[in-house]
């Protein structure tokens, strides 16, 4: 009896024990009961803000926000016996919806999980009827970018829900499952600015879902805060203007206003409809564009990397007087140098040799900076001149980013004494070696927005200010740019931009002249060892109060008297005048066949007996020294 007794007191007391831990379980350690509970009477609601609003520099609307809605679903609270009615109702095939039953529950049986995303507002008012009657399911509003103009898209961005590879890598602590996130553009650069702040409510729902009130009076509820709008410093009409020039052609256009650094057109062709990255299609239009040969996502204002060719020919004149190696008006005899030359034998000072672009003339004055005789030695003394030569072309803002308002930016490239000892070795190279980089070709690279950048510190006569594409945020001006000055003395500037007045009025920048505005150019025909050449040319115009500058880069389209020229004087005239004077221009531009032009207008060229003379062409004149 005794021992029966304690068995008997054991199994109550294990009893006891299973039903304590089971509680404790139930009460303490698992809260999916308590949820559950609170899910009967509470439903939370995330109220995401809205999105700040875009606009250009008059106060145009870019970007704005239209209204879609999640569908979320709560797996206990849904009846399966009513899947074929949501599947009908919604355009979902069954094995979809099960799928993403399963994945629901297998989350959480009593919280909400996204069965469907972004259905637009019309789909919507068809279904939000029926949804009342079918517990499990609620829509959840949100916003989708959308954009009235097809323009701009590289330097927008996009907008799009939040991967979990971001989540993990986010610091703020801000983001949760769920949101949006700025992808590229200004919407990734002012991300902060634009989210906004997300909100939080509380409801009494009955067993059947329906709303009874606020909990708690709504005490614990949060409101969203709307982003901030940003004011842009780019000028629509130019933008467009802009695109459609540059349409069915490879580059960049990028317009600059050297007062302030503002970006007035930024264009990277080819480009897409920003409405394609917005929305539900937004991950099957993505691959499309990703997959495109000519890679419309790629942002090649900032990202492509092109050696300067002939416009570099400006700063090394700068270079070469700053060091007092070259005199502004000096004159130099020039016959044909080791790389070859369209221009013809003569005499040359920096204002010819920049209207003719005169390659014999650079080499010249460029050997002039590499070898000053501060060493005996050859290669020392070649050594001492890069170094020297590569601080103060830095000072131009090449060979590092600018700082430029948008991601991704690249430095470009120029050559460092490092860079050649480890090609040549150490003191085993000399000027010899590096010669091409007189008038801009071998290992420099530059990106178009810092060639528009250089016509602004041309325009300024010798300093710039940072380009960046936002003006102001919800009506705060954006951090200040102080001036960046390259160090050369100012009067140096005035042979310079004399030469680049003479290359559009009777030089290689002919298409880009403009009936009463002095506009001052250099064109470019960048080598391509892959292709044809690319045409590129950078100008300011008015030359005395400059009020625009420009650079075009045109690729494969052959000498930059043609493609790049023309483009970039329409796009000057566009600006300064509102209309176009040279329909003959902008039709050539337009076809984009610039193997050859056939204008009917009177051209003139430099005679090569004297600088400064003016005759009119001939043909054969006008083809070797217009489109050299």
């Amino acid at each position: 009896m005794s021992s029966r007794r304690i068995v008997i007191q054991v199994l109550i007391l294990a009893i006891a024990m299973v039903f304590t831990i089971r509680l404790f379980s139930i009460q303490i350690v698992n809260d999916d009961y308590k949820l559950a509970a609170q899910n009967n009477i509470i439903q939370k609601i995330v109220e995401y803000p809205y999105r700040g609003l875009v606009y250009d520099r008059n106060g145009k609307l870019v970007v704005y926000n239209t209204p879609v809605y999640d569908l979320m679903i709560v797996p206990k609270e849904l009846n399966l016996a009513d899947s074929a009615k949501i599947c009908q109702l919604i355009g979902m095939d069954h094995a979809t919806f099960m799928m993403k039953y399963q994945k629901a529950r297998r989350y959480s049986a009593i919280l909400s999980s996204k069965l469907q995303d972004q259905i637009p507002n019309h789909e919507f008012a068809r279904i939000q009827d029926e949804l009342v009657n079918i517990p499990g399911l609620y829509p959840l509003p949100r916003t989708v970018r959308e954009y009235p103009e097809n323009t701009l898209a590289n330097a927008l961005g996009y907008v799009r829900e939040i991967s979990r590879y971001q989540l993990d890598r986010d610091t703020s602590g801000y983001y949760h499952p769920g949101d949006y996130t700025g992808i590229k553009g200004i919407e990734l650069e002012y991300e902060n600015a634009l989210r906004g702040k997300r909100g939080m409510s509380y409801k009494i729902v009955n067993v059947q879902g329906v709303v009874k009130g606020a909990f708690k009076d709504g005490e614990l509820d949060s409101s969203s805060i709307p982003g901030k709008s940003i004011h842009l410093t780019i000028d629509s009409e130019l933008q467009r203007y802009a695109e459609i020039l540059m349409e069915g052609k490879v580059g960049s256009v990028v317009a600059l206003d050297p007062k302030t650094g503002e970006i007035l057109a930024y264009v990277s062709a080819p480009s897409y409809n920003p409405n394609l990255l917005s929305g539900r299609d937004l991950g099957k239009n993505y691959l499309m564009l990703q997959e495109d040969s000519l890679k419309p996502l790629f942002n090649r204002p900032i990202q492509a990397m092109y050696p300067p060719g002939s416009m570099f020919k400006t700063v090394q004149t700068l270079i070469a007087m700053q060091e007092g190696v070259l005199g502004p008006y000096e004159k130099i005899m020039c016959d044909y140098s080791p790389m070859g030359d369209h221009a013809p034998k003569g005499i040359y000072d920096v204002d010819r040799a920049i209207a003719l672009s005169s390659n014999t003339f650079l080499y010249k004055i460029f050997r002039r900076v590499m070898l000053q005789d501060k060493n005996p030695n050859v290669y020392i003394d070649s050594r001492i001149g890069l170094e020297n030569w590569n601080n103060q072309v830095r000072k131009f803002g090449l060979g590092s980013e600018l700082g430029v308002d948008l991601p991704g930016e690249k430095s470009g490239n120029v050559p460092t004494v490092a860079y050649y000892d480890r090609v040549y070795g150490t003191n085993r190279w000399k000027f010899s070696n590096i010669y091409s980089l007189s008038i801009g070709q071998g290992e420099i690279q530059v990106t178009p927005i810092q060639m528009a950048n250089l016509s602004a510190i041309l325009a300024n006569r010798g300093y710039y200010y940072t380009p960046h594409i936002v003006r102001e945020i919800d009506g705060e001006p954006t951090r200040g740019y102080a001036a960046k000055h390259t160090d050369i003395n100012a009067e140096y500037f005035e042979p310079v931009i004399s030469g680049m007045e003479n290359t559009v009025l009777r030089g290689t920048g002919f298409r880009a002249r403009i009936t009463d505005i002095i506009v001052c150019g250099k064109t470019s025909t960048v080598e391509n060892p892959h292709g044809e050449d690319h045409s590129g040319f950078m100008a300011f115009a008015p030359k005395d109060n400059p009020q625009i500058s420009v650079a075009v880069y045109v690729e494969n389209a052959g000498q930059g008297a043609r493609a790049a020229a023309s483009t970039a004087g329409l796009v000057i005239e566009k600006y300064l005048k509102g209309e176009i004077s040279r329909p003959w221009i902008e039709e050539y531009v337009l076809k984009g066949d610039f193997s050859d032009f056939k204008p009917v207008k009177k051209k003139t060229t430099v005679d090569t007996t004297s600088a400064g003379s003016v005759k009119p062409a001939t043909n054969s004149e006008s083809k070797k020294n217009n489109e050299g």
